[in-house]
Formats: structure tokens, C-alpha cells, sequence
């Protein structure tokens, strides 16, 4: 198998120019996967390869994305909340951005790679990573300025996590994530004759959904539905799978504001392609998209108002742990088509090693996606793990720890290793988890949870960690 897996790599890098190729690394905040009106990335997916099943480790922002960023799964990295920065446990972690800076390439970081919060957070370092960048860039725009404008239908929540929304006045260029495609294009000019690792970090759209006026148009409110469930939908769904902060469906709003909350989020959507628009032009214009590996991916899924009033992330369910992944490799075999195949977020940094011919850390937890960027249809047997955690509140007398296992079929999840619950869905019948098949009695369950818990247990911590966890930042 090894045999194999070199072969198709080496067909892979053999059409790769012989010089070192550019990375431009695009992480976008809370993209949920049925996007509308995205032509840029789709684009960039029709001369890319859609990963349409990759996972995330951890369906929040901070752990997620130091779980990318160092290749390891949280139980390595021992962030689980929005506090945590992942040196704390693994201070000599080698970061992908890192690996490309020690081998000679610029690298660079223009708004959110690591964990911000936001929109608080917004012009600052966030929790970034000194050792990662040769240059930081954090652009402020009039979205931070305007925050007294924006609609909040919860007052009793914080912008940062309500289903809070606002038309905005001005161009896109005057948003932060507008000043951030600024910045990178000029980026793109300075460093065109060296290696460069770009990373490019979009904070829309995540809350508050803000974005000029012209990006709402693009989505009707009157051709705004929020997704259909059954009345008993909730009825089999075990309490801990429900997020902390969204206790009470849709927030407790009717249904109008909801609709106008997901009209809201699919033109902050709109307005971060638009951007990604702008830097893949400039891409073009300086004649370095054929150098240039392409890779964008978001931290993780969002909910839009599923199983009967779910919003944002925190859950296992697949709206929230399935994300966009577009990897565009020079010269690959692959590229115009989709993978179907079961990949993981931590599989981003062997791959980019590989690409780019770099030796990766040792103690990484993914695997190269070349084999599939050469061939996407090609026989991949790998499942994705993804964790949670819940605080102690009125549902959960102490703190939960949720895990799940994707397969092509099935998904399975145990909640403090059963204690608190089990799931059990079949996608080959139900690709919406309508049906939790852990509550009925059949062979063919109990062999799927067998095996499947099999295959979990040593990949991923059944019941909460040792390590500090700040339960208001979960």
C-alpha cells in the first residue's frame, strides 16, 4: 500500500513546476457548506478539488484551528475552549506555517488564522503565533466602528454570539475583511519573486453578520426557508448533543427574524467570495497561479436553524463538524473534480509538506491528501474523528465529553463514552440525522456501534481531560 501511495504522489509532484511552490492558505470563519451565490469559490473549486466530506477535530474556533495549524488532534494540542493557546501544552510544536518559514519561504499572516474573538478581537494579534510569521497584518475596518448599528435581536446576548446582523453603509473595501484582501494583494506584489506562505484569514461570516447593503440583494428575503424537520425530530436526540448556548431553539426567536438572520448570513457569504474574488485575481494578474498552491478551508460547519432550531457550531452533528475544504495543487490530476472520499482537517498540513517537498514533524495525526489530489475517486478507508466538550449547566450535572466517528455510511457518537447518551445515524438513508438508530434494537446497529467504538476509542478521549478548560469558554 505504502508502494501505491508514493507511486501516486510522485505522478502528483512530477507535473509540479521545479521550482518552490507559493502556498496561499485562506481560512474563512463559520462557512456552513450550502453556500449561495459564491462564484469565486466556486471558481476556485471547478479548477481545485472539492473535498465535499472533510471534518474538522473540534467544531470551535480556537481549538480548531490549532489543531490545523499544528496537525494534531486536540487531546495533543489540549485546547478545547477559546482561552488555550496550544504552546501551553505543546511549546515546541513545529506549525505548518512554521515548517515553511524554517525551510526559506516569507511567511505572512493578514487577519484571522489563529483564534480571534470577534469582533472584540479584530485589529489585535488574537491568539497568534510569533513563531509562525515573519509579518503580521491586522486590518480594523468600519465594521468595528458601526457595531452600534447592527440589529440584535437577543440583547441579552453579546454580538459576538447572537444571531445579530447589519446592511452595512460604504463599500466593501471599508469592511476588515475588504482591508484584509487589500493587504494581501499587496503582499502578493512584494514577495512575487520569493516562496511565500500567505496565510489569508477572513473573519465574515461569523456574528455579527455584517456586510454592505448590495450583498443582501443578492439573497431575497422573501426566497429565505429555514430548514424542515419533523415536530418529534428532538425526540431521540440525547440532551448533551444540544450546544450550551443555544439551549432553546432558534434562540427563541419567531420565525421571521429567523429567516432574516439567514438572509443576513448568506450575504456575509457573498461579500467574503467577493474577496476571495479579489485575491484570486491578483493571483492571476501576477501570473503566479501557476505556482501558487490554492488551499481555503473554514475552522468548521455552521448550523442554520436544523433539527428544529440549531444555529452556529459546538455540535457533532454534520452541519457542524463537516466543512469546506478546495485544495488547487499545480499541475494536479485532479483538479475539476470533487472527492467523495473521508478526509480530516489534520490531514491539511502533511499534505501541504508534501506538496511543497518538506519533511513534516514526526508526531503529526494526519495523513497526505495527494494520493486523492492525483486520483479523488480513488479507495480511501480512513474515518474522521471529531470531539466537544460541554460545560456542567442545568441539562448536565458535570462536564460532558462528546466524540464522533464519521464513515462513508455511518456516523456514531458517545457522549462521556455512553454515559450521557449515544447516536448512531445511517447516511447512506438518512443524510440528515433525523433517525438515531442507537435507541432501537437491531444486529445491524449494535454491530455498527461495536465496531465503530472500536475504531473511536484509541483516536480520541472518551470523558473530559485533566488538562484546564475554561467552562465559559466552551
Amino acid at each position: 500500500m505504502r508502494a501505491i501511495l508514493l507511486s501516486s504522489f510522485a505522478i502528483l509532484v512530477s507535473s509540479l513546476p521545479a521550482q518552490p511552490v507559493n502556498v496561499l492558505f485562506i481560512a474563512i470563519d463559520d462557512l456552513a457548506n450550502d453556500a449561495t451565490h459564491t462564484p469565486h469559490i466556486d471558481r476556485l473549486a471547478a479548477s481545485g478539488v472539492r473535498f465535499d466530506r472533510a471534518y474538522n477535530q473540534i467544531p470551535l474556533c480556537n481549538p480548531s484551528r490549532a489543531s490545523v495549524l499544528t496537525g494534531r488532534r486536540p487531546d495533543a494540542t489540549q485546547v478545547y475552549d477559546l482561552d488555550r493557546h496550544f504552546r501551553e501544552a505543546l511549546p515546541d510544536v513545529v506549525t505548518l506555517p512554521q515548517l515553511f518559514r524554517q525551510n526559506g519561504w516569507f511567511t505572512a499572516r493578514v487577519g484571522k488564522i489563529y483564534h480571534y474573538d470577534v469582533p472584540n478581537g479584530i485589529g489585535t494579534d488574537g491568539l497568534d503565533d510569533k513563531l509562525s510569521w515573519q509579518l503580521v497584518v491586522n486590518p480594523k475596518g468600519r465594521d468595528v466602528t458601526d457595531e452600534k448599528l447592527i440589529t440584535n435581536p437577543t440583547p441579552q446576548k453579546p454580538v459576538s454570539a447572537a444571531l445579530s446582523w447589519l446592511a452595512a453603509e460604504g463599500t466593501g473595501e471599508e469592511q476588515t475583511d475588504g482591508l484584509i484582501a487589500t493587504e494581501a494583494i499587496q503582499l502578493l506584489e512584494k514577495h512575487r519573486h520569493e516562496p511565500f506562505f500567505l496565510g489569508v484569514g477572513f473573519f465574515r461570516p461569523h456574528t455579527p453578520f455584517v456586510a454592505p447593503k448590495k450583498y443582501f440583494d443578492l439573497h431575497p428575503l422573501d426566497s429565505i426557508r429555514l430548514p424542515e424537520a419533523s415536530a418529534d425530530d428532538r425526540s431521540d436526540i440525547p440532551a448533551a448533543a444540544f450546544a450550551h448556548n443555544n439551549p432553546t431553539p432558534h434562540y427563541g426567536l419567531d420565525e421571521f427574524t429567523c429567516r432574516q438572520a439567514l438572509q443576513a448570513y448568506r450575504a456575509s457569504v457573498s461579500f467574503v467570495d467577493a474577496q476571495i474574488g479579489r485575491v484570486l485575481d491578483a493571483l492571476d494578474q501576477l501570473k503566479l497561479s501557476d505556482n501558487t498552491i490554492v488551499l481555503l478551508w473554514s475552522d468548521h460547519g455552521y448550523h442554520l436553524g436544523e433539527h428544529l432550531g440549531l444555529w452556529q457550531k459546538r455540535t457533532l452533528f454534520e452541519e457542524s463538524t463537516r466543512a469546506p475544504l478546495i485544495i488547487r495543487a499545480p499541475g494536479a490530476k485532479g483538479n475539476g473534480h470533487t472527492c467523495h472520499r473521508i478526509v480530516e482537517f489534520i490531514d491539511i498540513y502533511p499534505t501541504l509538506a508534501d506538496l511543497a517537498s518538506l519533511t513534516p514533524p514526526t508526531t503529526l495525526d494526519g495523513r497526505t491528501l495527494c494520493p486523492l489530489l492525483n486520483d479523488p475517486a480513488q479507495k480511501w478507508e480512513h474515518p474522521a474523528i471529531t470531539q466537544i466538550i460541554r460545560p456542567a449547566d442545568d441539562r448536565l450535572p458535570s462536564q460532558v465529553m462528546g466524540r464522533t466517528i464519521r464513515t462513508e455510511r455511518w456516523r456514531y457518537t458517545e457522549w462521556n463514552e455512553g454515559t450521557n447518551g449515544l447516536e448512531l445515524y445511517d447516511h447512506e438513508k438518512d443524510p440528515h440525522e433525523f433517525q438515531n438508530l442507537a435507541r432501537m434494537t437491531s444486529a445491524e446497529a449494535s454491530a455498527a456501534m461495536k465496531a465503530l467504538h472500536a475504531l473511536l476509542d484509541p483516536k480520541a478521549r472518551g470523558i473530559p481531560p485533566p488538562s484546564p478548560v475554561n467552562p465559559k469558554r466552551l
